[in-house]
Formats: structure tokens, C-alpha cells, sequence
């Protein structure tokens, strides 16, 4: 796999014509590599793309994965961002979804990761647990700010087919989250961490001193980006969205043949304006009227007025010198205002 990633990287250079700003290893569990291959990857970018540093370099770990010599390494690396898949403080919740780490080891990596020199670190967390009670999510959260982490990624656990989750579900051995249960602790989290200095800026993003994702924000303003490895996904900023094959073994046969094998969709107007509502809504920024004006022309921009009036006199959406947004403590409802917003 890593030689193929690599002859990617080799065979794709030329598709990119601006300079990555950020660097993200994730998608799957990119500590199975050791430092000194992720090197090879990350050496091969640099020399394809001419460039010495990244704004932001990230690289998702687990609380197992880590150790004093690995951090150590990804510091010497370049890594100066980490997001920890912690999901839970709580050692029975981490059993509930199958993780092999304790709590203990979450608290230990975190401090770790601190002494090793990275002050950017973003820790996972997940609630809408069945056997989450709503003092053990405030303890989470509290542990979480008692650790001065400055990013947190909350996600609100969703049951997909083809899961364990899901086959549990099937079988009557486990019961989704009312959706009472799931708005009283969404309120805990956006309470309790803008009380904490947080700024709620993406739905299921917090950040403290402004240090927001900038790879994940580029995703959200619709700014290019190139993906190499199996499921990686590329967009030229334009109309064209590509990802790879999922199958390791496939993905590795079409690159040693020489062929980037790829599946992709040619966006049309209306598909990049709902991206654009759909993105835009998600964060504190919103969506700017004369962007869309500009960019999407006047029967764009005079249905989203249209539409969005009923949201802004019920207070669902806010606006503010040409920029509307959902009011953070109603990002709960974003699915369906967004929804409406569509074309």
C-alpha cells in the first residue's frame, strides 16, 4: 500500500495547481504506519509540490496507538496537529463500541502528547449513546476541558447498515436515543463548552484561541483538495469531485497498471449551490447572498431569499451584513432548514 500511495502521489502532482497548505493523514488508521513511512509519504509530496512546510500538518491516532518515542517521531516529522479518537472518558462506553483503549490510556496519551510539544490537539468525542445518562456526558465534557485541549469533535452516534450497531437494532438488542435525550445533551455540550472559551463553529466543531481545523474548514468553503490512497476523495474547486476505489487490493493492481481508478461526478450549477448551502450552514460563518449572487446567479440567489424568510422570522436563521446562519444552539435543526434551502 505504500509504495502504491506513493506512485499516486508521483502520477497526480500535475492535477493541483495550488501549493497544500495542509497535510492530513486519516480516514482509517493512519498509525499503523511507523513515522519513518509516513516520512516516505510525506517526503515524496514535498519534493512533488515544492514545498518545505504545511500550515497544518495533522494525523489521526488512538489512545493505543501512542507512546512517548512515536510522539516524539510525528514531532520530529512536522506533525504539529493530533486528533485523538478518545469517543468516551468512560470506560463502559468504550466497551459498548468495541474500542481497545481505557480511559485511563486516554487521559495518559493526551498528557503525553502535551510533554511531547503539541499544543494543537483535538480530541473525539461521541454522544446519543444508548446507556449514555446525562451526568456521564457532563463528566466527559468536564474531563475533556479539565485537560486544555484547545479542539473537540463531538458527533452524535449515527447507526449505519452493515454495522454492529445496526444488526443490534435489527435484533432488539439495542434502542436509538429519543430525540428529547439527544437535545438535552447537545445543550450540556454547547453550554458547558462556551462557558469553557469554546466557539461552536462547525456543527460538531469547537475551538478555543481560534484554532479551528484549517484542513477541515477548507473542505467547508469549497476549496480544492487532493486525496492519494484507497477512498481518498479530490476536488478541483470547480465542478469535478473524484474519489478512489475502496478496496485496497483493487486500488493497488490499478496503480502498479498505471491507471488512477477512480469513480467521480461532474457537479452541475444546482449541485454546487446546494454544496455550497449545504457546507456554508454547517459552520458559524454561514453563506454570503452576494457570493451566491455572483457565483450562482439571480434565480439562485432570489430563491434562497425567498426561502430563507420564514427561517429568519422564526429565528432558525440570523443575518448579518449579507451573511445568514443557523444560530449555533440550533445547529439540531440545520438538517431540515437546509433541506429547504436546496434548489
Amino acid at each position: 500500500m505504500l509504495d502504491a500511495i506513493v506512485k499516486e502521489i508521483q502520477m497526480r502532482a500535475c492535477e493541483y495547481e495550488q501549493m497544500p497548505e495542509t497535510l492530513y493523514f486519516g480516514g482509517g488508521t493512519p498509525s499503523v504506519y511507523s513515522p519513518s513511512e509516513l516520512k516516505i509519504i510525506v517526503d515524496e509530496i514535498k519534493k512533488k509540490f515544492g514545498i518545505n512546510n504545511f500550515h497544518e500538518f495533522t494525523v489521526e491516532v488512538n489512545p493505543d496507538d501512542l507512546s512517548e518515542k512515536y510522539l516524539h517521531d510525528l514531532y520530529e516529522l512536522g506533525v504539529n496537529r493530533l486528533s485523538i479518537g478518545v469517543q468516551s472518558f468512560i470506560d463502559e462506553h468504550l466497551q459498548f463500541m468495541n474500542r481497545r483503549h481505557n480511559a485511563k490510556q486516554s487521559v495518559k496519551c493526551i498528557k503525553m502528547a502535551q510533554n511531547a510539544g503539541f499544543g494543537n490537539i483535538n480530541v473525539d468525542l461521541i454522544y446519543g449513546l444508548p446507556p449514555l445518562t446525562l451526568q456521564q456526558w457532563r463528566k466527559n465534557i468536564d474531563i475533556f476541558i479539565d485537560l486544555d485541549v484547545p479542539h473537540l469533535s463531538a458527533y452524535h452516534l449515527g447507526i449505519e447498515q452493515k454495522t454492529v450497531f445496526y444488526k443490534y437494532l435489527e435484533q432488539g438488542k439495542l434502542k436509538p436515543v429519543d430525540e428529547k435525550t439527544s437535545a438535552q445533551q447537545y445543550e450540556i455540550l454547547e453550554k458547558t463548552t462556551s462557558d469553557a472559551g469554546f466557539e461552536h463553529y462547525e456543527i460538531s466543531n469547537f475551538a478555543k484561541n481560534k484554532l479551528y481545523s484549517i484542513h477541515n474548514t477548507a473542505y467547508w468553503q469549497g476549496k480544492p483538495y487532493i486525496g492519494f490512497g484507497a477512498s481518498a476523495h479530490s476536488y478541483n474547486g470547480n465542478n469535478i469531485r473524484r474519489w478512489n476505489i475502496a478496496n485496497n487490493k483493487k486500488y493497488i493492481e490499478a496503480i502498479s497498471a498505471n491507471q488512477i481508478f477512480w469513480e467521480g461526478e461532474n457537479l452541475s450549477p444546482t449541485e454546487k449551490y446546494n454544496d455550497y448551502i449545504l457546507t456554508s450552514l454547517r459552520t458559524m460563518w454561514g453563506v454570503n447572498t452576494d457570493f451566491i449572487k455572483t457565483n450562482f446567479g439571480e434565480t439562485f440567489y432570489n430563491y434562497f431569499y425567498q426561502q430563507s424568510q420564514h427561517f429568519i422570522q422564526q429565528g432558525l436563521l440570523i443575518c448579518s451584513n449579507k451573511q445568514i446562519k443557523i444560530p449555533s444552539k440550533h445547529f439540531l435543526l440545520s438538517d431540515g432548514i437546509i433541506r429547504e434551502l436546496f434548489f
